[in-house]
């Protein structure tokens, strides 16, 4: 059972899909966060703390890692080593925590590129490799896959030609969640590296929801014989039915792990974000020109430059702000404390 490059070459970006068309509407639908109009990667960081908990033990434990959510939390948040774990299973945790990191800090490599792949099997792959050489390197010799028949592709040439027009085919594609899967299927199915493909795949699949502000794929609780039985379906009858409902099912689950977060989350206001140095300048010239906190006040110095159909809604922003207004937070318009003072004794005369 080797490599079928007719497999892949059945597939064509934007025009087959793995993921039916009603199932993507319900998935978007399912994994619509309140940060959807912001910068890329804003609810990712939003729910960091979360996430790479989450993310970094359910991972983890599909490559068999027996830590516990909890340890996992410890070992993330403080540093502490789970007593009874080994060195292995310890640094599979932290290079997850790193990758994601990688991912979500970094807005401009949460692509799909070869570059990105490269760099989160480096950083997943720090310390657990035969061949240190090996991380973050395209492999040089033959492969097996661990309880299954299937021989994956062991010319090295080949390889590297092969890795380019997989990860060049998953860029084209337009959908998040067909883009993310895949990635989980065809990433694994090439084995472009010696060890910690599925791994890489995993957080691959997660570029897509971190650039599009979706909820994303923790993996938590999935079953690990359930995912083993669906990649060697990939792998032996290139089959993604149970490899769909793994994902599926997954992404489902992951979206109920941050219902709550995402209910504490206060939306962003997009005329904020628009106006933003509109708005500080307008505040400071208020508190600055000694003017009472009111409609009038505020009119009178808006700027041209705030469209007529937003001047209600940024006036009303503008007193939102100046109600709430102390010495503590004036900083944030460039303000300074007795500036403060001598305005809120105005008003208080006033």
């Amino acid at each position: 059972m080797v490599y079928r490059t007719e497999f892949l070459e059945q597939y064509h970006p934007n025009h087959t899909a793995y993921l039916p068309l009603k199932l993507r509407e319900q998935l978007h639908a399912l994994g619509r966060s309140p940060a959807e109009q912001t910068p890329a990667g804003t609810f990712a960081r939003d729910i960091l703390n979360r996430l790479l908990i989450d993310l970094s033990w359910a991972s983890s434990q599909l490559e068999g890692n027996t830590y516990s959510r909890l340890d996992t939390a410890r070992l993330i948040e403080f540093g502490q080593v789970a007593e009874g774990k080994d060195a292995f299973e310890t640094q599979m945790i932290l290079n997850h925590k790193q990758a994601i990191e990688f991912l979500v800090h970094s807005p401009e490599q949460a692509v799909v590129s070869q570059d990105t792949i490269v760099a989160l099997h480096a950083l997943l792959s720090d310390g657990l490799m035969a061949d240190p050489a090996m991380c973050g390197r395209i492999r040089s010799r033959a492969v097996e896959i661990g309880g299954s028949v299937y021989l994956p592709v062991a010319l090295p040439q080949r390889l590297e030609e092969l890795f380019g027009i997989v990860v060049g085919m998953a860029a084209e594609i337009e959908d998040p969640f067909e883009q993310a899967f895949f990635l989980m299927v065809h990433l694994p199915y090439l084995q472009p590296f010696e060890d910690v493909n599925k791994r890489v795949s995993r957080l691959a699949a997660n570029i897509p929801f971190i650039r599009h502000n979706l909820c994303p794929l923790s993996f938590i609780d999935v079953p690990q014989q359930a995912y083993v039985d669906a990649m060697i379906g990939v792998y032996e009858l290139n089959q993604v039915d149970l490899l769909r409902d793994v994902f599926v099912w997954a992404y489902e689950r992951s979206c109920q792990q941050y219902v709550a977060v995402q209910q504490s989350l206060v939306p962003p206001d997009i005329l904020r974000l628009r106006y933003r140095q509109v708005l500080g300048e307008v505040i400071a010239a208020v508190v600055r020109g000694g003017l009472p906190v009111n409609e009038a006040s505020v009119q009178a110095m808006l700027p041209g430059s705030v469209q007529p159909e937003d001047r209600e809604h940024f006036t009303q922003l503008v007193l939102k702000e100046l109600a709430g207004l102390h010495a503590g937070n004036a900083v944030r318009f460039g303000l300074r404390p007795l500036e403060m003072i001598d305005w809120k004794q105005g008003q208080t005369r006033s």
